[in-house]
Protein backbone atom coordinates (compact mmCIF):
# COMPACT_ATOMS: atom_id res chain seq x y z
CA UNK A 1 0.00 0.00 0.00
CA UNK A 2 2.80 2.43 0.93
CA UNK A 3 4.75 1.62 -2.26
CA UNK A 4 1.66 2.44 -4.33
CA UNK A 5 1.39 5.87 -2.67
CA UNK A 6 5.06 6.59 -3.32
CA UNK A 7 4.69 5.52 -6.95
CA UNK A 8 1.66 7.81 -7.45
CA UNK A 9 3.48 10.71 -5.80
CA UNK A 10 6.52 10.17 -7.99
CA UNK A 11 4.36 10.08 -11.12
CA UNK A 12 2.71 13.36 -10.11
CA UNK A 13 6.09 15.01 -9.54
CA UNK A 14 7.28 13.85 -12.96
CA UNK A 15 4.11 15.11 -14.63
CA UNK A 16 4.48 18.48 -12.92
CA UNK A 17 8.06 18.73 -14.18
CA UNK A 18 6.97 17.85 -17.72
CA UNK A 19 4.17 20.40 -17.61
CA UNK A 20 6.45 23.09 -16.23
CA UNK A 21 8.88 22.73 -19.13
CA UNK A 22 6.96 24.87 -21.67
CA UNK A 23 6.51 27.64 -19.12
CA UNK A 24 10.20 27.66 -18.27
CA UNK A 25 11.01 27.81 -22.00
CA UNK A 26 8.57 30.68 -22.43
CA UNK A 27 10.40 32.78 -19.85
CA UNK A 28 13.83 32.09 -21.35
CA UNK A 29 14.83 34.39 -24.23
CA UNK A 30 14.11 33.02 -27.72
CA UNK A 31 17.81 32.97 -28.63
CA UNK A 32 18.83 31.06 -25.48
CA UNK A 33 19.77 27.85 -27.37
CA UNK A 34 20.97 29.53 -30.58
CA UNK A 35 24.67 29.61 -29.79
CA UNK A 36 26.92 26.73 -28.96
CA UNK A 37 28.05 23.55 -30.56
CA UNK A 38 25.56 20.98 -31.84
CA UNK A 39 24.97 17.98 -29.57
CA UNK A 40 23.62 15.82 -32.39
CA UNK A 41 25.54 12.54 -32.71
CA UNK A 42 25.33 12.54 -36.51
CA UNK A 43 26.96 15.97 -36.59
CA UNK A 44 29.55 15.05 -33.96
CA UNK A 45 30.55 11.73 -35.54
CA UNK A 46 29.81 12.05 -39.27
CA UNK A 47 29.52 15.85 -39.68
CA UNK A 48 26.10 15.36 -41.34
CA UNK A 49 22.91 17.11 -40.23
CA UNK A 50 19.93 14.87 -39.49
CA UNK A 51 16.19 15.66 -39.61
CA UNK A 52 16.19 16.63 -35.94
CA UNK A 53 19.08 19.09 -36.11
CA UNK A 54 17.92 22.50 -34.98
CA UNK A 55 14.56 21.22 -33.76
CA UNK A 56 15.04 22.42 -30.18
CA UNK A 57 16.05 25.86 -31.41
CA UNK A 58 13.12 25.97 -33.83
CA UNK A 59 10.59 24.95 -31.16
CA UNK A 60 12.03 27.59 -28.86
CA UNK A 61 11.47 30.23 -31.53
CA UNK A 62 7.95 28.94 -32.22
CA UNK A 63 7.10 29.28 -28.53
CA UNK A 64 8.18 32.93 -28.80
CA UNK A 65 6.24 33.46 -32.07
CA UNK A 66 9.41 33.99 -34.12
CA UNK A 67 8.19 32.00 -37.11
CA UNK A 68 10.91 32.98 -39.58
CA UNK A 69 13.76 31.87 -37.31
CA UNK A 70 11.91 28.62 -36.53
CA UNK A 71 11.55 27.93 -40.25
CA UNK A 72 15.26 28.58 -40.81
CA UNK A 73 16.37 26.29 -37.98
CA UNK A 74 14.13 23.33 -38.86
CA UNK A 75 11.06 23.19 -41.08
CA UNK A 76 9.90 20.04 -39.29
CA UNK A 77 9.15 22.12 -36.20
CA UNK A 78 5.83 23.20 -37.72
CA UNK A 79 4.74 19.55 -37.62
CA UNK A 80 6.31 18.60 -34.28
CA UNK A 81 5.12 21.64 -32.27
CA UNK A 82 1.35 20.88 -32.54
CA UNK A 83 2.01 17.33 -31.38
CA UNK A 84 3.94 18.67 -28.40
CA UNK A 85 1.03 20.95 -27.49
CA UNK A 86 -1.41 18.03 -27.71
CA UNK A 87 0.92 15.93 -25.55
CA UNK A 88 1.22 18.70 -22.93
CA UNK A 89 -2.57 19.01 -22.79
CA UNK A 90 -2.84 15.24 -22.44
CA UNK A 91 -0.36 15.28 -19.54
CA UNK A 92 -2.29 18.10 -17.90
CA UNK A 93 -5.41 15.92 -18.10
CA UNK A 94 -3.52 13.01 -16.55
CA UNK A 95 -2.42 15.23 -13.69
CA UNK A 96 -5.98 16.45 -13.10
CA UNK A 97 -7.50 12.97 -13.59
CA UNK A 98 -9.44 14.17 -16.64
CA UNK A 99 -9.55 12.66 -20.10
CA UNK A 100 -8.19 14.83 -22.90
CA UNK A 101 -7.18 13.23 -26.19
CA UNK A 102 -8.05 9.68 -25.19
CA UNK A 103 -6.63 8.34 -28.46
CA UNK A 104 -3.16 8.71 -26.92
CA UNK A 105 -4.03 6.02 -24.36
CA UNK A 106 -4.57 3.59 -27.21
CA UNK A 107 -1.08 4.23 -28.61
CA UNK A 108 0.66 2.50 -25.73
Amino acid sequence: MEANKIKKSLIKVLLILLLATPFVLLFLPAHFFDSGESMCLSVQIFNVKCLGCGLTRAIMHLIHFDFRAAWEFNKLSYIVFPFLVIFWIYLYGKLRNKKYFTFIDKLY
